[in-house]
């Protein structure tokens, strides 16, 4: 009997396996954490072998600890860090370069040299050309390879987002495919005809023959024998849409914001894409049954990123739940502001040469200011990303559904209510990056009977309400916009 979905949720910084029964409930969860290098000022790299390495160890794990059979496995979802580039031999299986993750700033100039493409890879894609995006880090791989173009120009090498590459191993090399949301965030995929562009694999000079088959999310990928076992992989999402899948946000005009390493909000727009004048990116947000629902998205690239960088880099918290212990020791930051822009600044901004920055620190200023700064700036950009997407789609927000491992900080969550001034909603189930997934591999093969169905699996365990002044919200919003406009004015590090 098929007693479960198995759901492989592979990150930025570790990779999980979690077991979901017929009520979409997370029965197990087994984890890997990876190994992230930063080979120089900007780089972003892994080992494309670790991440299935941890992918295949976090699944036995998980097996074996549930004391369940792999036949009672009914199906597997995929979701996975997007825009993470892997390059590999298309004979050996091997990969030829590290995979650059899509924090990754190292092909920057590649971008710089395309600025007079931008309009059009906009007007393809509703992508902003920025070295997020794996299309740069494909031409950077070929770049810094012996012969690498040639050599994918004869159909040696393979190209693939994480996902990808997952389905290539588990299908034991038999399968090269990917899903509409990850190829949506290529910048080599057309998001009107749903196809490879040839005018964005000319722009970028990428051999057609290196990419995937692109196929709908709730699909049938193949079988995954490299675990001894036929269970098939129906399921397959990009990181994010997966979270919007399983948030329930099925209706035009629902959002949510996760809230990992980077902070991304996603809006249901509908059958029909939108281009956004202002910053926002438009994205496949699922395929299931020839219906195709689009998204706009809003990407922060520092979010849970930042409080471990005060763990790591400033070592003022042992760890990150002491971020709130912390902020929550002093009744304000003090007038102090911290801009995160670590890796530049995404959504709305699209500015790769900004740099992280304090404004208004003093003798004054304790590390709990420092702690309760860092928290508001997660929330701070947030708030950025809704104020456009509000204007561009009409639409008021109600409520954000939230989830990730900082929507675990109630200080966070409660500040975050209050600067948009609606509510925050957390919901029980707070995987719901792999929920998603598995709902998607669900309902593929009818273990989910339909959307319907899932909706009614959805609860919530807290709900935040906006409880600040909005003067005192106002004067917060004021003091934020100054402190971005100056680190984006201050900028000596160019030449």
């Amino acid at each position: 009997m098929k007693k479960y979905v198995l759901a492989i949720d592979q990150g930025t910084t570790s990779s999980r396996a979690i077991l979901f029964n017929k009520k979409g409930e997370p029965v197990r969860i087994a984890r890997r954490d990876i190994k992230t290098s930063f080979p120089k000022p900007g780089w972003v790299e892994e080992s494309a072998t670790d991440i299935w390495v941890s992918v295949v160890e976090s699944i036995t794990e998980l097996v074996e600890k549930a004391h369940i059979h792999y036949n009672e496995i009914d199906s597997i979802g995929i979701t996975n860090q997007r825009e993470t580039t892997v390059v590999w031999d298309k004979e050996s299986g091997a990969p030829v370069y590290p995979a650059i993750v899509w924090q990754s700033r190292q092909t920057a100039s590649l971008c710089d040299k395309r600025n007079s493409k931008s309009d059009f890879i906009f007007s393809r894609t509703g992508l902003r050309l920025n070295p997020y995006f794996s299309a740069s880090k494909i031409r950077f791989i070929l770049d810094h390879i012996p012969n690498g173009q040639k050599r994918a120009e004869k159909g040696e090498l393979l190209f693939g987002t994480v996902e990808t590459w997952l389905i290539y191993k588990l299908t034991n090399g038999r399968n090269h495919l990917t899903d509409v949301t990850n190829a949506s965030r290529t910048m080599l995929f057309n998001i009107k005809t749903r196809k490879w562009d040839k005018d964005l694999l000319k722009i970028w000079n990428i051999p057609s023959c290196m990419l995937p088959k692109i196929c709908p999310t709730a699909h049938d990928f193949g079988d995954a024998t490299y675990l001894k076992h036929d269970i098939p992989i129906t399921g397959v999402a990009g990181d994010q849409q997966a979270a919007l899948f399983g948030q329930t946000c099925f209706a035009k005009g629902e959002s949510k914001n996760t809230y990992g390493t980077g902070c991304f909000m996603l809006m249901n727009i509908g059958d029909k894409p939108i281009l956004s004048k202002h910053g926002l990116l438009t994205t496949v947000a699922w395929e299931i049954d020839g219906k195709v629902t689009y998204a706009l998205e809003a990407s922060v690239f520092m979010g849970g990123a930042t409080i471990q960088w005060l763990r790591d880099g400033l070592e003022i918290i042992k760890s990150t739940p002491e971020s709130e212990t912390l902020a929550k020791k002093v009744k304000d930051t003090d007038g102090v502001y911290l801009v995160p822009a670590f890796v530049g600044l995404g959504t709305p901004y699209w500015d790769n040469d900004v740099r992280a920055a304090f404004f208004g620190l003093t003798r004054g200023t304790t590390k709990e200011h420092i702690a309760r700064a860092s928290l508001e700036a997660v929330a701070y950009q947030i708030s950025d990303s809704l104020r456009v997407m509000q204007n561009e789609t009409k639409i008021k927000l109600k409520a954000l559904n939230v989830d990730g491992g900082a929507s675990a900080n109630n200080f966070l969550m409660q500040f975050q209510s209050d600067i948009l001034g609606c509510a925050v909603k957390l919901p029980v189930c707070v995987e719901t990056t792999a929920l998603g997934a598995a709902y998607m591999a669900g309902l593929q093969t009818g273990f989910f009977k339909s959307l319907n169905e899932i909706s009614k699996y959805h609860r919530y365990q807290k709900i935040y309400q906006p409880k600040m002044n909005k003067n005192l919200v106002s004067e917060k919003l004021h003091g934020w916009d100054l402190a971005v406009k100056s680190a984006r004015s201050f900028k000596p590090h160019l030449k």
